[in-house]
This record gives C-alpha cells, structure tokens and sequence, in this order.
C-alpha cells in the first residue's frame, strides 16, 4: 500500500528484507506461535497489538494480500481458557477496558484492509469468475433466508446466516482475488497448517496442565477446553492439520522428519478426547499417509514408511505395557463408550422441526442441538435462549440445514458441495489432493459435531478453498494467460 503510493519504496533494501520474511516459513511460524502463546497464559490484548502491527507492515510494504492469510486463520484461536473462565460467556471482552482494545485494534485493521484491499484490486491481474461463486451465492441465500414463512423468521437469525456465509465465503473470494498465486509457492498453504498444527498441539497438550483436568487419578474429559473451544472443536481443527506434514514428507528431502511430525498431529488429535475427531481423523491420517507414499520417491518412500511402521508398533507396546496408566488417561473417554451423548434425541427433534416447514425450515434459533455449560460438558436443550449470538447447533451437517434451513439450504449446499468436486477434479494436483484431505477431516467430523457451523473452521475452510483454486491453472482470463 506504502510501495503503491512511493514507488522508490520497492527499491529499498528493508522492503526487500520485509517481503523476503512475510513470504518464508518463520512468518507463519511466529503467527502460530504467538497464537498459543496468547492462549496458553492470557495475553490475547497483547498479542492482538502485535498482530495488527504486523499486519499493517504487511499491508504497507507487501505487494498482495497473501501474508495476511496466517493471521486471519489463527487469529481466533488466540483466546485463552484463562480469561473465559471456562464457560464461554465471559471473555477476555468482559472487561469494558479489554473490549476498547479490541474495537481500536478492529477499527485499525478494518481500514489498513480495505486500503490494501482496494490497491491490491486496481493492480491485480483480470480472473475469471471463480469456480465456487455460483455455490456460494445459493449457500447464502439459504442462510439469510433460513425460517422464512415461520413464526420465528427475523432478524437475529439472518445475522447468524449472515455471519455463517461471511466466515465460509469472504476469505475465499478475498484471497482468490487478492493474492497472487503465481507468486506463491504451492507449498504455502501447507506451511501455514503446519505452523497451526505445531501451535494448536502446544495448546492440546496445555489444557492436560489446568486445574481441574485430573480427578481421581485420571483425566475429565469435559475439562478439556481452550478458550475457543471444546474437545471436539479442537480436535477437528487438529485433524485439518494432519495432512500438511504429510505434503511435505512426500515433496522434502528427508520426508521420515514430516512424517514423524504428521504422527505427532495424530496424536494430539487423540489427546482432545474427541470421539469423532479419533475417528474421522485416522481416516484422515491413513488417506494422508498413503497419498504420501503415493507420491513420494523411492528413498522418501522407505523413510516414511519406516516411521509409519516404527509409529504403529510403538502404539501397539504402549498399549500391552502400560494399559492401566493409558485407561486412566482416557478414562471419561472409555466410560463414554459408544453413547450417542442425547445425539439420536436431536436428531429425531430436527427432523420434527424440518417437518413442519419443510421448505425454509425455522431458522438457526429453533435447531435443537447442545448448549455448552460451565465445565465444557454438553446438555440438549429444545431452543436457544434469548440474546445468545450463537445458538445450539444439530450436530449434523445435513439435519442442521434441514431444520434450520429446509430443502432449499440442503439443495443449496449440495450444489456447493458439488462444485468443490468439480474443483478438484477438473485440473488434479497432489495440492489440491492434500487440500481436499484437510477440508474432509471439517467435513466427516461434522457428521457428529457441530464444526462446519462454528465459525472458527468456516475461516480455515474459506482459506484452503481458494488455496485450491489458486493453484488452478485456468483462475487467469484468457487474455491475462496469453501475457504470461
């Protein structure tokens, strides 16, 4: 923005130095960093200051928008159990001096954006409508329109739709648009997971250090929580990061050091205690970890597979071993069993409630679903309680949308789902593969859970979506590609 306005800028040994730093690895890595910094003791004002002042360097003296994406996926994983207190309502916001920080800190950011937004627009080169735009326009159409012609259509629930479509579509739109791609290392997308990976893990494993995770010897599994987040939110998150050590153990000299990493992220998807993130993230895992050996050369091949194999045998002797010590750790986890925890009672609910109106449905404040209380632990209630932004959700993707949105929001969203396929198959890529990889562990977890309806992964999901289409040889328009 600073270089578009004094061209000499572009000439100047720190612009290059800037640039150099906000396109490498270390620049993610410090932004995953201060992220569980900040949740681990506190500190979101902070690291919240110095997220904005690394942000506007970015918008100043970078030439697009890209180095912004690492703030935008980790920004809201910063908030600490610490000043949540443990039940969500009250935050580091609380405080009336807290929230004059953030609303400055959302003031100066808002315009350093829109500024970089607009110079990076006016240069940019011309491209094509993108692939998913049509998808996403009938997602958010259903959203907004979730419960019209019931009695309980109005304008809390279109905020919420509006605030749904926002989080999914925004980030997707705005760095197909404004990053540049073909500046871009295809690996870019993948370094930012990984740093994630590296910084939600330190954050898993923290949560095992408050008082009150361990009871009687072993570990309460509603205790774990971050300030963003339950267990299952968490290890949703961390799921999406497994496939990104695996990208590169196939595409890195000595790829057996990513895979050893790529195991390490499945194992934090294990310690969040989720059931469905176990579950859907070793399917995850597997997928990731044969694309690699696909993928890979010989000698990579051999390495990973080495640590694959060196992974699973030790699993195998830790479990004979130490049983007992592994039961307790998991203890609230084994007793769960194979519970629905209330999930067929919502499930049967939801569909009573599309049934009624079955066309728009009755909106995202009559879906029953679980509310979350002061431990983190869940309990079913029938409807969201007035003045509450974000209200019980199905956890299911497809009763979610056919309570709240009826068979207009699930045509939608099959249309939408259907040109993500289209995306990934018109031009294949081992990218866009692993990309793929990374937005099925949103996809299957959010069978049992509620994660594609929080707002936090619809973020993350925006960013690989245009990470996948950035790599599209045919984002340019014709004319832009012949200059190439």
């Amino acid at each position: 923005m600073l270089t578009a306005a004094f061209p000499k800028l572009n000439e100047w040994r720190g612009t290059q130095v800037l640039r150099a730093f906000f396109r490498s690895f270390w620049w993610p890595l410090l932004v995953a960093a201060l992220m569980a910094v900040s949740e681990l003791f506190g500190l979101e004002i902070p690291v919240l200051y110095l997220y904005l002042i690394l942000g506007a360097l970015c918008a100043l003296f970078t030439e697009d928008t890209l180095p912004l994406l690492p703030v935008l996926c980790c920004i809201y994983m910063c908030f600490s159990a610490r000043t949540s207190i443990g039940d969500f309502a009250h935050t580091v916001l609380s405080s009336p001096a807290n929230a004059v920080h953030v609303g400055a800190i959302v003031a100066c950011a808002a315009v350093l954006l829109a500024g970089k937004t607009v110079i990076t627009l006016v240069g940019a080169k011309k491209r094509r409508v993108p692939l998913l735009l049509f998808g996403f326009l009938a997602l958010g159409a259903a959203y907004l329109l979730s419960g019209l012609f019931s009695p309980y259509y109005g304008s809390r629930t279109v905020l919420f739709g509006f605030a749904e479509i926002v989080c999914l579509a925004v980030p997707y739109l705005f760095f197909y648009y404004t990053a540049d791609w073909e500046k871009a290392d295809k690996s870019y997308i993948f370094t930012v997971f990984l740093c994630i990976g590296v910084g939600l893990l330190a954050e898993t494993v923290g949560m095992y250090f408050r008082s009150g995770v361990v009871q009687d010897g072993g570990i309460v599994r509603d205790k774990l929580f971050v300030g963003w987040g339950v267990y299952n939110f968490i290890g949703c998150v961390m799921a999406m990061c497994v496939p990104a050590p695996f990208y590169f153990a196939a595409k890195r000299k000595h790829g057996w050091l990513f895979a050893v990493l790529g195991c390490l992220f499945f194992l934090g998807v294990i310690l969040t205690q989720s059931r469905g993130s176990i579950l859907f993230g070793s399917v995850v895992f597997a997928a990731s970890a044969v694309f690699a050996l696909v993928k890979a050369e010989k000698r990579n091949k051999i390495g990973i597979a080495a640590v694959l194999g060196a992974f699973v045998l030790l699993a195998i002797v830790t479990l004979l071993i130490l049983h007992e010590p592994v039961a307790a750790l998991f203890k609230t986890l084994i007793a769960s069993g194979s519970s629905d925890a209330g999930r067929f009672k919502i499930y049967r609910t939801a569909w009573d409630v599309f049934t009624r109106h079955p066309v728009f449905g009755e909106g995202w404040y009559r879906v029953p679903g679980s509310a979350m209380d002061g431990g983190g632990s869940a309990h079913f209630v029938e409807e969201a309680a007035a003045g509450v932004f974000i209200p019980p959700r199905a956890h299911n993707t497809l009763f979610q949308l056919l309570a709240a949105g009826g068979i207009f929001a699930a045509l939608s969203y099959l249309f939408h789902r259907f040109q993500t396929l289209w995306l990934l198959f018109r031009h294949p890529s081992y990218e866009k593969t692993m990309i793929f990889a990374s937005i099925l562990a949103l996809l299957l977890t959010s069978l049992l859970d509620c994660n594609l309806f929080n707002l936090g992964p619809g973020i993350l999901y925006g960013c690989l979506l245009a990470a996948a289409e950035g790599s599209d040889p045919d984002r340019l328009k014709p004319k832009e590609r012949k200059k190439k």
